[in-house]
């Protein structure tokens, strides 16, 4: 178990949270939830000793070890991938060191022999026989091949060598796993399988996530962090948000009730107060007033962005043909001889390794060419597009009102600031230069300028990535509601769920147009197939 006992952080006179006093216990995983800024990461960072809080304190029962994801994706860059993973459990991995020290000396005592002797004993109880098999098949089921494990994590992909940290965070069985934002740079075979191996997990897991259906799938509770609190609720994501806006709207209809009696009571008060037989009804209905007190409705810190896409005008029946489509980058092949067609009212989830989704992505677009094939859009498509890399837009000094207005057919500074506002740049935010912007914000910026568009047909290429809980769920909203065609691709399984009603899977010497929805795909025995001898 891992506790905290009135425990405060504050940076600069803001304080992130004060006085928390919350249990995390054995058997349940813990979805720590809140709007950016909220100090997520910094308090699983006081959980795991990384971070002093002002005042208060962390609480672990003895003997438990605790394991963290690292964010130092550099750290191990002189370690093979499969010592990396060991590091993971520290004692472990001290024991491993000095055995092979001992074992190395040239003088190898009597006192060195009892010594190894006790090591070894260590090495077996905390299952040091079995690390390296283990800590191949950890990486193995995060896609890393057996061939790629012994080399520097140096040499591997950065989205490699996040899987690495991954796996070094779930090594060893550890008592408390803390995960920040464990799916970043994962493929969806990955996160399903990190969902699996969580939701088998034995001890105490305290997870910070965007991905909705990944905290569906393997939290038993959720801990929200608002007004510089943390309040645990039993139940998944869908449960908390489900009931917590429940309750707002029934607290809302009681204010609602209640004031409709206080005017009531006033307007009998005020007709009756001075009439001498009704005076004693009066008082008592006074008395009555005084007592009723509306609840303190303390709306959420979460702000939500207005994202709606609507169409000026409708897309015809011809929307994309693309034939024979071929596409190499230094020589390897990302999909070749690729043919499809999209017509009015499909929403088609494209899948596959992210390099060749974003090369087909900048062709559709035009922003690239392929080797062979052509791409035919219809004659009244309007088209808007997000794509992954949105560096260019955002060279410039300009500030997000200005960055905007290039975009607008109409300039109206009025205009602009109040388009702004529903995407949260409100007052001095919006006169921001936008080469500061985080992830988050340029991902809304790029939502803005693609609303301003009007298009009739939408393509999005990772348009969760960088957005929290609030933005995706804004953006999920605005695109069930929108009826023209699109082509997107999400690493979110609930984002892609909910939109998909087709699928296109990508691979280098073939593809899969798949007339079925996102879950038939998920589950669809073929692809299962190929997915175990994938990990096997």
């Amino acid at each position: 178990m891992i506790s905290t006992e009135k425990l405060t952080l504050a940076f600069g006179g803001r304080v992130l949270f004060e006085n928390v006093d919350v249990k995390f216990t054995p058997g349940n995983c813990y979805g720590l939830i809140g709007a950016n800024g909220a100090g997520k990461s910094t308090f699983l960072r006081c959980l795991s000793g990384a971070q002093e809080p002002s005042s208060g304190n962390v609480s672990v029962a003895p003997g438990l070890r605790i394991s963290t994801l690292r964010q130092d994706h550099f750290a191990f860059d002189e370690v093979e991938a499969l010592q990396a993973v060991i590091m993971g459990h520290k004692r472990l991995h001290e024991v491993m060191l000095e055995k092979d020290a001992l074992y190395a000396k040239g003088d190898f005592s009597d006192a060195d022999g009892i010594r190894a002797a006790e090591l070894e004993a260590e090495f077996g109880d905390m299952g040091g026989w079995d690390a390296e098999a283990n800590a191949g098949q950890l990486l193995g089921a995060l896609g890393i091949e057996t061939d790629r494990q012994k080399r520097l994590v140096r040499d591997l992909s950065d989205g490699e060598k996040v899987r690495v940290l991954l796996a070094q965070a779930l090594f060893g069985d550890p008592d408390i796993l803390l995960l920040d934002e464990p799916t970043n740079h994962l493929d969806v075979d990955s996160i399903l399988w990190l969902e699996e191996f969580l939701f088998e997990f034995k001890n105490t897991v305290v997870v910070v996530s965007h991905d909705r259906h990944f905290l569906d799938r393997v939290c038993t509770h959720i801990a929200d962090v608002d007004y510089q609190k943390v309040t645990l609720y039993t139940g998944n994501y869908t449960f908390w948000y489900e009931t917590s806006q429940l309750a707002l709207r029934q607290r809302q209809e009681s204010n609602r009730k209640k004031e409709d009696q206080i005017k009531e009571l006033k307007s009998f008060i005020q007709r009756f107060s001075a009439n001498a037989s009704k005076s004693r009804q009066a008082s008592s209905r006074k008395t009555l007033l005084d007592k009723i007190t509306l609840d303190d409705i303390r709306p959420s810190s979460r702000k939500y962005p207005y994202i709606v896409f609507k169409p000026q005008k409708e897309v015809g029946k011809d929307v994309l043909l693309v034939e024979n489509l071929s596409k190499k980058v230094e020589g390897e092949p990302l999909f070749k001889d690729l043919r499809f067609t999209l017509t009015r009212g499909e929403r088609l989830a494209v899948v596959g390794e992210d390099r060749a989704v974003t090369a087909l992505f900048e062709i559709l677009a035009g922003r690239d060419t392929p080797d062979t094939g052509e791409v035919r859009w219809g004659r009244s498509v309007e088209l808007g597009y997000f794509p992954k890399d949105n560096t260019s837009y955002f060279n410039t000094q300009a500030n997000i009102v200005d960055w905007l207005r290039q975009f607008s057919k109409d300039p109206d500074e009025n205009f602009i600031r109040g388009f702004l506002g529903r995407m949260l740049f409100s007052g001095d935010e919006a006169k921001k230069s936008v080469s500061v912007l985080s992830g988050g914000e340029k991902v809304r910026c790029m939502f803005s300028r693609m609303m301003l568009q009007d298009p009739n047909v939408l393509m999005f290429d990772g348009p969760t990535n960088h957005l929290d809980l609030e933005s995706i769920t804004a953006l999920n909203n605005g695109l069930l509601k929108y009826e023209s065609p699109m082509i997107f691709a999400s690493h979110d399984v609930q984002f892609v769920q909910s939109l998909a009603n087709r699928v296109l899977e990508l691979a280098p010497d073939a593809y899969y147009d798949l007339g079925m929805t996102y879950d038939e795909y998920l589950v669809n025995e073929a692809r299962l197939a190929r997915h175990h001898k994938h990990l096997s």
